[in-house]
């Protein structure tokens, strides 16, 4: 049991440092200084007192990621509320289920939580993982009068789902709302990529060269979350 707990905490630790791009030199610790390495990542890259719980449900998780379902699902034949429907349909996301995931938010929408913005901004990234578009526009469009739609993930995966049902200068206008300097860098060299191949060169180049000029300039933390993101524009623009 004890050598599982071991294994377990490494895939943990190595999980977390590839989410959040911290230095690769982790993964050698961790692998070939098993107990200690990770204890040491845990302390320095994760751990503070408000984290503790986090990182035993991220390693139970692991071992068992279908028991937070079950003890959900449990909760929810207790007492069916909208908020113990919401906390199930976000463990099946979490666990990539995402047609489970759409049934539960689906549910909770009804009576006085029939226009819960959390809940279909939900529905709206679950759609997108299944790529059922038509119904990623349908939720967007019910929440797009909401102040925290404008700028956010949500509204670019409305955008991107404007120009897959063709739909490409509606979506343009959408995605150019995301396109703000220092932020939203993987939405905007995603935005980059759509124009490009929707033959508008020069705009999309323009955007590369920005977030080029972007990652010169920002802190040490960022460059290293989003390498990957700039590590692409800079092939791009070469």
């Amino acid at each position: 049991m004890f050598y599982y707990i071991i294994v377990a905490l490494q895939i943990f630790c190595i999980y977390h440092l590839l989410k959040n791009k911290n230095q690769y030199y982790w993964i050698f610790i961790i692998l070939f200084v098993p107990v200690l390495g990770s204890i040491v990542y845990l302390i320095t890259q994760v751990y503070n007192k408000r984290d503790a719980e986090l990182i035993t449900e991220g390693i139970t998780a692991i071992i068992n990621p279908t028991k937070k379902v079950k003890d959900l699902l449990a909760k929810l034949e207790f007492s069916d509320t909208f908020q113990n429907k919401i906390d199930l349909a976000d463990a099946y996301f979490e666990i990539n289920d995402f047609e489970n995931a759409i049934k539960q938010y689906d549910s909770a929408l009804e009576g006085r939580f029939q226009n819960d913005f959390y809940t279909q901004q939900q529905l709206v990234r679950a759609y997108d993982k299944v790529n059922n578009y038509k119904k990623v526009i349908m939720y967007a469009e019910n929440i797009e009068s909401h102040g925290e739609f404008k700028k956010s993930h949500t509204q670019f995966l409305y955008g991107k789902a404007l120009v897959k049902v063709g739909r490409f200068n509606e979506a343009e206008s959408q995605l150019e709302q995301i396109n703000s300097s220092f932020t939203n860098y993987e939405e905007r060299l995603a935005y980059a990529k759509l124009l490009l191949d929707n033959g508008k060169q020069a705009k999309g180049m323009d955007i590369l060269n920005e977030l080029s000029s972007e990652s010169k300039h920002i802190v040490k933390q960022n460059l290293r979350k989003y390498r990957a993101t700039f590590s692409e524009v800079e092939k791009l623009r070469n």
